[in-house]
């Protein structure tokens, strides 16, 4: 699906109608927005071109991913990685600078407005001639608009519902949250209701792909009964006071919320389409495949690349800035080869050769030390050509990012290569149900759908077939090996953030000193010593973390609206 600006193209059919027609009126006599809304929903448009267009507009406010957080990743803002620059603004989940004037995640405003670009279409869209427009589109502007409530959902707790209303100026725009439960019960009822008014995946051509499928809704519905599910919002609320508490979650337990999460996550799997696909590496860059269950699609390009792989690259056609510092936390938290971790028993880890027989997932993930890139092996020695020292924007950690990046190793020079943002990938929909079996006691099926993931990894399966999970595992050591597979598996995708606060241990991870690794090379010889050292340090304050503050424009116009604990 092209990106397409819909007012731009508005414009540019008034002024090919004014150029046909030789009469176009006055600007102060009919206004634009006027014009644009009667091209728009034209009765006489048969192919409902402008309409589809301006779907596609409601798209754009989806998720972009990648470094869209002024130019870092919002996994900058965890203990996976920090931002090689100073100063910026991600820093503010970590260092307390964070406000209701201060949010670099605010989304507020940009989900309702995508909300009210879905209402007008669907008010709309029922002029047009176009019956796909008036099925299927109807069902993908419904699944966007829950889409964005559930981002919402997600940062904020519960919002005000607004239904199908498309508000003006006169009417009333003082609208109570409404609570956490209500909004999980409208986002799933609302899936429920279009996941088979959705186009079925085999149905969508490659003109379409990037069109929210049946899939789509069912894989939202698992992602919102899971956050439903997990401990801070699962009656684990840290609100002192109880109407807050139930705008941020349920106010008590319950395990039958685990069993939602895993009935939506076998649902998806039962349709029997989606599967892991055969190279974790390759995934990324390959715009359509069946792992991919919804995408934010963007123009082929380079700029991953050029924005994250290491600063050392400065030639012609493959300049690159680094920005981006995964942390060893991150990097220890991959296995070994043989599924056993680094620091378990026979695991073989060697801290003198550190990266080898490891997962081929770190591979994929961070550029390490004599890592082949653009026909020359990563230098982040201290000293080399990609850590030089001085003031020039570096790794902090002694790594950078490599995750989505299509494989440049032996080129000389960047080109053009898919870089869709997976907002839904089939990985996720296992590691869910995995998590929710754990919950309900089910520890070994969770450890056969772990394995299914470790095996397309490349780790080896062992004697056992295990995958390097030990036999008799107790559920709370299944736990945390869910948990750090997640990590591992999702990295940079835009979930740790909201991962550890919704298991509720961001108060222990974000906490405290993450760490890099300074590599010192003998001059004499070359040999190399690591050293595991200090890179920065995080705060996290869990009486108000765990939820982000209502921007304070929303609260100084809205007197209905309560702000969150905290803030």
């Amino acid at each position: 699906m092209t990106k397409l600006n819909i007012k731009s193209y508005c414009i540019i059919g008034c002024l090919c109608v004014c150029i046909a027609l030789g009469a176009c009126k006055k600007y102060e006599t009919v206004p634009l927005y006027t014009i644009e809304d009667d091209l728009t929903w034209d009765r006489l448009d048969s192919l409902g071109t402008l309409a589809a267009w301006f779907l596609n507009d409601v798209y754009t406010y989806l998720p972009t991913g990648f470094n869209r957080v002024n130019g870092d990743y919002l996994d900058a803002a965890t203990d996976d990685a920090m931002p090689s620059r100073n100063n910026t603004t991600v820093q503010y989940f970590t260092n307390g600078r964070i406000n209701v004037l201060n949010n670099p995640d605010a989304v507020w405003g940009n989900s309702y407005y995508g909300i009210r670009r879905a209402n007008i279409y669907l008010k709309n869209v029922d002029k047009v001639p176009n019956t796909a427009l008036k099925t299927y589109g109807k069902a993908e502007a419904r699944f966007l608009r829950v889409m964005f409530y559930f981002e919402l959902l997600k940062r904020y707790g519960g919002v005000p519902l607004i239904g199908d209303t498309v508000f003006t100026l006169n009417d009333n725009l003082e609208l109570p949250r409404n609570s956490f439960e209500q909004c999980v019960n409208y986002i799933v009822s609302e899936c429920d209701d279009i996941k088979n008014k959705l186009r079925v995946e085999s149905a969508i051509s490659d003109g379409d792909w990037g069109h929210a499928p049946r899939g789509a809704a069912i894989a939202l519905k698992a992602r919102v009964l899971l956050y439903a599910a997990s401990p801070l919002m699962n009656g684990g609320g840290v609100e002192s006071n109880a109407t807050l508490k139930a705008l941020t979650g349920y106010p008590s337990y319950d395990a039958s919320r685990w069993q939602k999460a895993l009935d939506a996550a076998n649902e998806l799997i039962a349709l029997n389409y989606y599967a892991l696909y055969s190279s974790f590496g390759t995934m990324f860059t390959t715009k359509k495949n069946t792992e991919v269950i919804l995408a934010k699609q963007r123009a082929n390009g380079y700029d991953v690349e050029t924005t994250n792989a290491p600063m050392g690259y400065q030639s012609t056609g493959a300049t690159s800035y680094g920005y981006t510092s995964p942390t060893q936390e991150l990097v220890d938290a991959f296995p070994m080869l043989n599924g056993l971790g680094i620091n378990e028993t026979g695991s073989g880890y060697n801290a003198s050769d550190p990266y080898a027989n490891r997962d081929p997932r770190l591979g994929f993930t961070v550029f390490y030390n004599n890592y082949l890139w653009l026909n020359r092996n990563v230098q982040t020695f201290e000293g080399g050509v990609d850590k030089p020292g001085g003031n020039a924007v570096q790794t902090k950690t002694g790594y950078y990012l490599r995750k989505a990046m299509y494989d440049f190793s032996k080129n000389q020079t960047y080109t053009n290569q898919s870089h869709n943002f997976i907002i839904f990938r089939y990985a996720e929909i296992l590691l869910n149900k995995a998590e929710a079996l754990n919950e309900l006691n089910d520890v070994e099926g969770a450890v056969t759908v772990i394995g299914l993931l470790r095996k397309r990894a490349g780790i080896t399966a062992g004697t056992d077939s295990r995958y390097g999970i030990k036999a008799g595992i107790s559920q709370a050591d299944m736990r945390t090996l869910i948990q750090n597979e997640r990590r591992i598996e999702l990295a940079f995708e835009e979930h740790r953030f909201w991962d550890v606060r919704r298991w509720k241990i961001a108060n222990t991870v974000l906490n405290g000193t993450v760490h890099g690794m300074k590599i010192t090379k003998n001059p004499v010889g070359g040999a190399l010593t690591y050293q595991r050292v200090d890179a920065g340090t995080l705060s996290f304050v869990p009486q108000k973390m765990y939820h982000m503050p209502i921007p304070y424009s929303e609260i100084s116009k809205n007197t209905s609206l309560l702000q969150n604990e905290g803030w």
